[in-house]
């Protein structure tokens, strides 16, 4: 009976941990590292992979968080190695995980990542002439780090409220239109810097948003995404450039957003797609009150 008893715990130990290396390791898994700052937060570390999960896509995700960080920090800090990084990975098996001071190299080295992303600071993201020095420079280093096998990924952010206090909006006049503008045209830019190998148009797919009922309102403070749908909007674009279809809403929509809120994310997340760098209407109506 001593015998039989060591060896169930054996059998039940040795499944649990063969079960949690199959969810890290599945051949099919798609691994994607974020360097960026709160924006990257937004898009990445919340509901992109339940929709993953859904849909039946093993993802490993992993962000790499400074708040605020523009280009030239995260260039500054890989020249120093400098550990002074929130690393927050969530893994196949929907786990999140975070460790304070982590240097970008380590967090390069942690997986065999399939994308590594990269982005302005929210401010600087429509002024060109910032990613000029920086963008060239980290390509490289990751290309270095990862003997040139990742997947470079330029993560589109998206222009502010209309009425935002932010202080670097006053970069654009206070105008929302004319940030979307900027962006548009700086993101376009990046590629002619360095080879992107996937866009993800999150700036077009918010501005998508904006022209449905929900409006303006997809922000909690005029720059950060509303925690609920101005965030989904923001995983259904990264899931569907990603994975090539659209977000499956019908199967997955966070507490907070209603069924035709997720229609309005997984169509202006669908056409930003498509053109990422023009606004496309959106035509679906608010549900109507009984």
């Amino acid at each position: 009976m001593k015998n039989t008893g060591r060896f169930s715990l054996f059998l039940c130990l040795w499944i649990s941990f063969s079960g949690q290396v199959l969810a890290q390791d599945q051949p099919d898994t798609l691994r994607v590292l974020a360097i960026g700052n709160s924006f990257s937060q937004d898009a990445v570390e919340q509901y992109l992979h339940e929709l993953a999960e859904v849909a039946g896509k093993p993802l490993i995700i992993g962000n790499m968080y400074i708040g605020g960080a523009p280009l030239s920090l995260h260039w500054s800090n890989v020249q120093g190695d400098k550990a002074t990084y929130s690393y927050r990975k969530i893994g196949a098996d929907g786990v999140k995980v975070t460790r304070d001071k982590v240097s970008i190299l380590t967090a390069l080295q942690d997986e065999q990542w399939d994308y590594v992303s990269l982005q302005q600071a929210s401010s600087l993201s429509g002024k060109a002439d910032t990613y000029r020095l920086p963008l060239p420079a980290l390509h490289r280093y990751i290309d270095s780090i990862t003997a040139g096998q990742v997947k470079h990924i330029w993560h589109q952010t998206w222009a502010y409220a209309a009425n935002s206090t932010h202080k670097g909006f006053a970069n654009y006049d206070n105008d929302q239109q004319t940030m979307y503008r900027a962006i548009m045209e700086a993101s376009a830019n990046a590629g002619k810097l360095v080879r992107i190998d996937l866009l993800i148009p999150c700036g077009t797919a918010i501005q998508n948003a904006r022209t449905s009922f929900i409006g303006d309102n997809l922000t909690r403070d005029g720059y950060h995404l509303d925690l609920h749908i101005g965030r989904f909007v923001a995983a259904c674009t990264w899931f569907e450039a990603l994975f090539g279809q659209e977000a499956p809403v019908n199967r997955y929509r966070p507490d907070g957003v209603s069924e035709t809120q997720a229609e309005v994310a997984q169509m202006a997340a669908h056409e930003a797609v498509q053109q990422p760098f023009a606004v496309t209407p959106i035509a679906t109506t608010a549900p109507v009150s009984p």
